[in-house]
């Protein structure tokens, strides 16, 4: 989906689309062909050309010959294009077009002539409710048929191209729990107890992390109306924010040696040529000069280390707690490595 349409997609849907669906959806694809993963590479919004047209997502098998067990992916030959609509977008008869000419142009795009044979291609639609007017065009006007493979999961027949299309809305959350879960729209609660002890046993997994963020936050009710789904939340983020923190700490360590130390030559500069000229009158200007500013070098090196380190740690200190008080976890990882945008969370809680 290219940057116009997906403008379009922003206004037909509202405050939905202000959640980022697709970078969840390429995780969550993911996470559906775990099992196959050894043989798949996953491209996310591939490029064509130096137009301004994107794939959603491309997945190539490295062996065309080696079947996807995965019910989403049997379908897959060697490369398989897939289109995605959130929710509260729709997929038109347009789409249907847009995304079959893609799939000729990655086809005629490659370096050396027919490198991509039309029969390696398929695509994959995948949207939250059946297009019906898509169906119907389908049938009536190509003459497709259109056939269920399983829950959720049609084939569209009659091209030389294998189509599928995919309803999340329709698919089975015991065969594929988080594709089906990834909707505003989560009313049961039994599957979100299954989502947060799949999750559970992924916490370190950064696909499984995007996947459940952008659901827990797109159905808070859901998850607010399961018993004790809050306190089991807070235990599982608890251990993240923990080593969050630990590597923040790591940083603030760092950065107030190194401004203790320029603080330290700063003081102890001064302080030395004050005492190396009052000893220099006793003793002898360049003697007194060269010790006062040995002395004081290293007594302020000292002094302004450990008043750097100690300031520092407090204002940090005081910044993390602010920022997990308020959920902002991932503020708390760039602020490690952003110093600028430290420094704007800094002004923002006046610290």
């Amino acid at each position: 989906m290219n940057k116009k349409s997906r403008t379009a997609a922003g206004k037909r849907s509202g405050q939905k689309n202000l959640f980022q669906w697709h970078p969840a959806f390429y995780a969550d694809m993911q996470i559906e062909l775990k099992d196959d993963s050894g043989n798949l590479v996953f491209e996310n919004e591939h490029q064509l050309a130096t137009r301004p047209m994107e794939i959603d997502v491309i997945i190539i098998k490295k062996e065309a010959s080696v079947p996807v067990h995965k019910n989403i992916g049997k379908i897959f030959r060697k490369y398989n294009l897939v289109e995605y609509k959130g929710p509260g977008d729709y997929l038109s008869i347009d789409d249907f077009y847009k995304v079959y000419g893609y799939a000729c142009f990655y086809k005629a795009d490659a370096v050396s002539m027919d490198s991509i044979p039309v029969e390696e291609l398929t695509i994959t639609l995948v949207c939250h409710r059946y297009p019906r007017r898509l169906s119907e065009h389908l049938k009536h006007v190509r003459n497709y048929s259109i056939e269920q493979a399983d829950e959720g999961i049609y084939y569209i027949n009659g091209d030389l191209i294998p189509i599928q299309l995919l309803i999340i809305g329709e698919l089975s959350p015991d065969k594929n729990l988080w594709l089906s879960s990834l909707t505003d729209q989560l009313k049961n609660q039994d599957t979100a107890k299954k989502l947060l002890g799949e999750y559970r046993s992924n916490l370190k997994n950064p696909l499984y992390r995007s996947v459940m963020n952008i659901i827990i936050n797109a159905n808070k009710a859901c998850f607010e109306e399961v018993k004790g789904m809050c306190e089991a939340l807070e235990e599982l983020m608890a251990d993240v924010i923990k080593e969050k923190m630990e590597a923040m700490e790591e940083v603030v360590m760092a950065r107030g040696f190194e401004r203790g130390i320029a603080k330290g030559l700063a003081e102890g500069k001064a302080k030395g040529i004050a005492e190396g000229k009052a000893k220099g009158i006793a003793e002898g200007k360049a003697e007194g000069r060269a010790e006062g500013r040995a002395e004081g070098r290293a007594e302020g090196i000292a002094e302004g280390k450990a008043k750097g380190i100690a300031e520092n740690q407090k204002q940090m200190n005081t910044l993390i707690l602010k920022l997990s008080q308020s959920g902002r976890i991932d503020d708390i990882v760039k602020s490690a490595s952003d110093e600028a945008f430290q420094q704007k969370l800094f002004e923002e809680f006046d610290l």
